[in-house]
């Protein structure tokens, strides 16, 4: 059994929070670039200048790329020969998004989802927490804001709707959402599994680099169609028009029951903020 303490995790998770706020994936800035050189709208050109020089000056300056620095979503994968010494690993992520958001100045946007009330400190954080074989502790960050959060969505279709009701319903998803997730938009979609699990594989979906392969043929071929429909509808850089309004699609599936077809699509805004750390 190897021992991990959890002043490690807490100081891994805090700089995780900063970091991601602070530094878009090169991945995310790359394709910037090249959508940028691709664009004929004057409009859709500045837009992307704007969004690199955004990201320069974060980096430069420590503050974050955006004024709303999401709620803290992790993705973990603890090993079975791993014990935290000292507190829990939900305990341990917590009291990290906690320092990481005061120390980095960065806006708490957890609130009472009824009064309103903010909590002050951005906890609780989401863990979605995976056991695996090995010694190690892998903890993925996003930082997920709330403009493209609040245009996601979760449905149950029929079977017999198949990939087509798939398909509408991704490309009607991005349509209505229009400009408020604040387009270039990367799109997450879990397909399969049970209603809340369709939703947790959309997400992560997102943590993938962009331009990576999917390793089903199946859905790398379907992924590249649907990024092409997304793209025509023409919406562009902030809802401004353009042929970027997606800078990609990830898709991630798991068996469902025989008479559901689950789908969710979780939207993410061109600040693609993620990070990852391996303990």
């Amino acid at each position: 059994m190897r021992l991990i303490e959890a002043q490690k995790v807490i100081d891994a998770v805090a700089k995780l929070c900063m970091d991601a706020n602070r530094y878009l994936p090169e991945d995310v800035r790359q394709r910037f670039r090249d959508c940028a050189a691709a664009e004929d709208s004057p409009a859709a050109r500045e837009i992307f200048r704007q969004l690199e020089e955004n990201c320069q000056l974060a980096a430069d300056s420590g503050l974050p790329l955006c004024q709303d620095t999401g709620l803290a979503v992790f993705f973990v994968e603890l090993g079975d020969e791993v014990k935290i010494d000292g507190i829990t690993l939900p305990q341990a992520i917590n009291d990290g998004v906690r320092k990481g958001y005061e120390e980095g100045y960065l806006r708490k946007s957890s609130c009472d989802p009824l009064t309103r009330a903010n909590l002050g400190d951005n906890t609780p954080a989401v863990i979605h927490l995976d056991i695996v074989q090995g010694d190690s502790l892998k903890i993925s960050m996003m930082a997920k804001g709330g403009g493209a959060e609040n245009m996601s969505r979760v449905t149950m279709l029929a079977p017999a709707q198949g990939w087509e009701g798939v398909r509408k319903f991704v490309i009607d998803r991005v349509a209505e959402s229009g400009p408020n997730p604040c387009p270039p938009v990367i799109v997450g979609i879990g397909i399969g599994g049970t209603f809340e699990r369709s939703a947790i594989l959309s997400k992560k979906a997102l943590m993938r680099e962009i331009g990576d392969i999917n390793p089903d043929p199946r859905l790398e071929e379907k992924e590249k169609a649907l990024l092409e429909d997304i793209n025509k509808l023409g919406i562009g850089p902030m809802g401004l028009g353009g042929k970027t309004t997606c800078l990609d699609v990830k898709i991630a599936m798991e068996p469902c029951h025989i008479a559901s077809l689950p789908l969710a699509v979780n939207i993410q805004c061109h600040s693609s903020r993620h990070k990852e750390v391996i303990l």
